[in-house]
């Protein structure tokens, strides 16, 4: 059985796939609760799947870009996880995610098109990919005024930035059922779990000091 979470975006997403299916799934309602609500949304889809943490034999998880802290709580758990239970841990870009189901979900684009995700600060994570939802560029931040295109773009940042983005398409976040999917049917680049980090962190270590002569 394969767990799979993502914690790159304000909201926690869980789902369990048993290699054929996705058999639960589910995502926090409240934002910015990434530490109170992962391992409580994990034990819910087991409890949903009727299994137990030993029942699982491969973990994925979205390794952003997005914010610092909440990918950093999901990427911990999801080592943990691995290490405790000695199975193997995968990591998926999470705009990916998002591509998949806006390329093969229920209202696919058919077209080339690109993901924007929320950076803060006026700008976006942005990628583009085939009507395959296979990655083509990125993913990169940019303003989003930088970004901007007439062109099909799913993410939330087409939810944010209307202007820069009028072709709005579903999905606006990265779904745990196909995270699931990415991995077991091998439709994304597989990464170590390791954040995905686009820009340097506000806060920068203090520079060795002067000599003083």
């Amino acid at each position: 059985m394969l767990l799979a979470f993502d914690t790159a975006t304000p909201y926690v997403t869980v789902a369990l796939h048993d290699g054929d299916d996705t058999v639960a799934e589910r995502r926090s309602e409240q934002r910015m609760k990434h530490g109170e609500r992962l391992a409580p949304l994990i034990e819910a889809v087991m409890a949903d799947a009727g299994i137990v943490r030993q029942d699982l034999t491969a973990i994925a998880v979205g390794v952003g870009p997005g914010p610092f802290t909440g990918l950093r709580v999901g990427l911990v758990t999801a080592r943990t996880l691995a290490f405790v239970l000695e199975i193997p841990v995968y990591g998926v870009c999470s705009l990916d995610v998002v591509a998949l189901e806006a390329a093969r979900g229920p209202r696919p684009i058919g077209r080339d098109f690109a993901v924007a995700t929320d950076a803060r600060r006026k700008e976006v994570y942005l990628a583009t990919y085939d009507d395959q939802g296979v990655r083509l560029d990125g993913p990169e931040v940019l303003r989003q005024s930088d970004a901007a295109t007439d062109g099909p773009v799913a993410g939330e940042g087409a939810v944010l930035y209307p202007d820069a983005f009028p072709d709005r398409r579903d999905p606006a976040l990265p779904g745990a059922a196909w995270l699931a999917r990415a991995v077991a049917e091998e439709l994304a680049e597989l990464h170590d779990p390791e954040p995905m980090y686009l820009r340097r962190p506000d806060a920068i270590a203090p520079g060795a000091p002067k000599r003083v002569s």
